[in-house]
């Protein structure tokens, strides 16, 4: 099933694994390479030696291609009196909790320069970003050692926008997707496009190839999103509960039980819209919404609940991110997803070939 993805990658499977950040293992990445697929490590909360570390392990297990996908960092300005009430909002979660007052210095993020160095001293195939465009210099410095790039875009625009910097293919984030929205367009409303309405018409907008990712879980979404105009999907709710996911145990029984009307957005864990399984948390915060500081402050302001909820087993507390496929995951291996996703869409494809046939 070659494609232009197929064949501008050097994969033999129109599939990219999604790089998830703080769920993705080196063992997922290298299960879904050697399978034929995009491997991807989700390297956005990785300090630079920690992401060195998981590329060369993955280098180590696999001689195909695969990615590394970063956040653009965003600016943002938060003095004390602007997290006085989220503060106070998150004190009583803390207790209990059983964790102490929050301190009053926010924790930074692991800097970003710092993480696409090591990219570029590594000779990472692709590069995959999310969040934002690079600067024309990163975007230079990867061209110049041949490494792709793969640029997340919710809305046409968007995606003209990252055909515009020179990206190598461009994934199309539907609105059924699990996990953080790409969206960096200032929107007056954030925009959530279905992925059916949103592919074609990309598609027809830019000329790179289209990666549709939101709500595809088996080879029917495949099949479905090749007769849209894309040119590869990329799937991550559906390797959530796989034995190489590095979801904690009860976040992946969680996705094994979800249905389709489980998942909702919110800015809840982050400050940032993303999708994921309902929880308390998320109805609790959803009336202090104006109150939620932006990414990355939110999320590093609830980085302590989070983790001390998943010690204690309080699956309210923590963040589950999933697509609204999620009633299709299942927690097979990751190489025997991909098998059975490309012997599905092959099926579909001869199934619809056989009963309208060419005149």
């Amino acid at each position: 099933m070659q494609t232009a993805f197929t064949q501008l990658i050097g994969v033999p499977l129109p599939i990219v694994q999604a790089g998830m950040a703080g769920v993705t293992t080196p063992e997922m990445v290298v299960a879904a390479a050697n399978s034929g697929a995009l491997g991807t490590i989700g390297g956005g909360y990785l300090s630079p030696d920690a992401l060195r570390q998981q590329i060369r392990h993955v280098k180590s297990r696999t001689n195909r291609p695969f990615a590394v996908n970063l956040f653009i960092p965003k600016e943002i300005a938060s003095d004390a009196a602007d997290l006085k009430q989220i503060r106070e909002i998150l004190a009583p979660i803390r207790t209990r909790l059983g964790l102490d007052a929050m301190s009053n210095t926010v924790p930074q993020p692991p800097r970003f320069e710092d993480q696409l160095q090591v990219v570029l001293e590594e000779g990472v195939p692709v590069f995959s970003f999310t969040f934002g465009v690079p600067a024309p210099a990163v975007m230079d410095a990867c061209k110049q050692q041949g490494i792709l790039t793969l640029g997340t875009a919710t809305t046409v625009e968007e995606a003209l926008e990252l055909e515009r910097v020179g990206t190598s293919a461009i994934v199309v984030q539907g609105a059924e997707a699990g996990g953080h929205r790409g969206t960096f367009l200032p929107y007056a409303k954030e925009p959530l496009i279905g992925s059916f309405a949103l592919i074609p018409q990309v598609v027809d907008a830019v000329s790179l190839p289209v990666i549709a990712a939101g709500g595809v879980m088996d080879g029917r979404g495949l099949a479905a999103a090749l007769a849209l105009g894309a040119a590869a999907v990329q799937m991550g709710t559906a390797f959530l509960a796989s034995p190489e996911s590095g979801a904690h145990p009860l976040y992946q029984e969680r996705v094994k039980q979800a249905i389709e009307t489980d998942t909702d957005v919110t800015r809840a864990y982050s400050g940032k819209l993303a999708r994921g399984i309902r929880t308390k948390w998320m109805e609790q915060l959803a009336t202090y919404d104006a109150s939620i500081p932006p990414y990355p402050i939110q999320h590093y302001m609830t980085q302590e609940i989070r983790k001390r909820a998943a010690e204690l087993g309080m699956i309210d507390y923590m963040s589950m991110w999933a697509g609204q496929g999620v009633r299709l995951a299942t927690e097979h291996f990751v190489a025997d997803i991909i098998s059975d996703v490309m012997q599905e869409a092959q099926r579909v494809i001869h199934g619809l070939s056989s009963r309208w046939p060419t005149p």
